[in-house]
């Protein structure tokens, strides 16, 4: 007869969630805050065309500064308790690109607290702007060391390479007399990474095997650098011409072909999902000022459209997020 006792309900719980630590805290939960900023400019954005949602943009802002801040100290946390852990993940040929999460995360910060404190908006730049450059040097290096994979040439790769031009999207109204060269410094970085990068995973993505299921919404990435392309190319010079256009609108295809790939449901949610907020967010940003540029009103109607697709789904993102940390699973084995 067997006299062992049943496991407990809180012994069952650790069995079936594994063992949740701050050490499992995953960098690119940053996407998070690049995506709630990136939403909170472009309601700043509409309220400043159309007179909606300006202040619904300052509180969205707010809540992206309290969970850049939340995130920074788990991960300093995770740093000095698992200093192994941070590393594996910052040698890895994968998930150390999502580490330029964290920098454009400041960097898109710099520009929503600007009109609220000016010091702490340039602050901010410079800080991430220093942080940006350096990874992307790092990251480039590491490529031209050789014998790289070619499978792992997946989207995330992109993410250090447009996080330059993100310096030029936020930094345009930057007072320094050296921002304006600094600006085309980025810029020019920026586009000519995003270019080989994209060459480069386009081919992998066609003539390779598929991307596992969990990182099917990188995909979303693929976006970024023609709608953050759009953004920092208008900001440096000032004007929307034809290239501008171009940028913009082949954007806009990308999308539309592939939410049919990643808005599934067989693809289940992980923190990985956070990677399709920022792309959207840049093509909402961009949407609405090529809109307003164009005085389109069909144009304005894909812009509100597509600036209410994503709060809807930076909303379900957020519960999502919010069920899987108090449930233990986010931080789980």
């Amino acid at each position: 007869m067997n006299t062992a006792s049943p496991p407990s309900a809180a012994a069952a719980q650790a069995v079936h969630t594994g063992t949740t630590s701050i050490k499992n805290l995953p960098v690119n939960l940053f996407g998070s805050v690049m995506g709630l900023a990136g939403l909170s400019l472009a309601w700043r954005l509409s309220g400043q065309y159309y007179g909606v949602g300006g202040a619904l943009g300052e509180a969205i802002g707010a809540l992206a500064g309290l969970v850049f801040v939340v995130l920074t100290l788990g991960y300093l946390t995770k740093w000095a308790r698992h200093p192994g852990a941070v590393e594996a993940e910052f040698n890895h040929p994968i998930a150390s690109n999502f580490f330029g999460t964290v920098t454009i995360a400041v960097l898109l910060l710099s520009a929503v607290a600007a009109p609220h404190n000016e010091w702490l908006g340039q602050a901010l730049w410079i800080l991430g702007s220093l942080l940006t450059v350096l990874l992307a040097g790092f990251v480039v290096l590491r490529l031209l060391s050789g014998n790289q994979d070619s499978l792992n040439a997946v989207p995330a790769w992109l993410i250090p390479g447009v996080a330059t031009l993100d310096i030029a999207v936020t930094g345009a109204h930057m007072p320094m007399a050296w921002a304006a060269e600094f600006n085309l410094f980025a810029l020019a970085v920026g586009a000519v990474l995003a270019l080989v990068f994209f060459t480069r995973i386009f081919s992998r993505l066609v003539h390779e095997a598929p991307l596992a299921k969990g990182m099917v919404p990188s995909l979303m990435v693929l976006i970024a650098p023609f709608e953050v392309g759009f953004l920092a190319y208008t900001n440096v010079f000032g004007e929307i011409d034809r290239f501008a256009s171009v940028l913009f609108y082949f954007g806009l295809f990308l999308f539309v072909v592939l939410s049919f790939k990643v808005f599934r449901r067989d693809v289940h949610f992980a923190p990985s999902w956070w990677a399709i907020s920022f792309p959207i967010a840049a093509l909402s940003n961009a949407a609405l000022k090529y809109a307003h540029a164009q005085e389109s009103s069909v144009l304005t109607v894909i812009a509100a459209a597509i600036l209410l697709f994503l709060t809807v789904v930076l909303t379900v993102l957020m519960v999502k997020t919010l069920i899987s940390l108090f449930s233990g699973k986010l931080l789980a084995n």
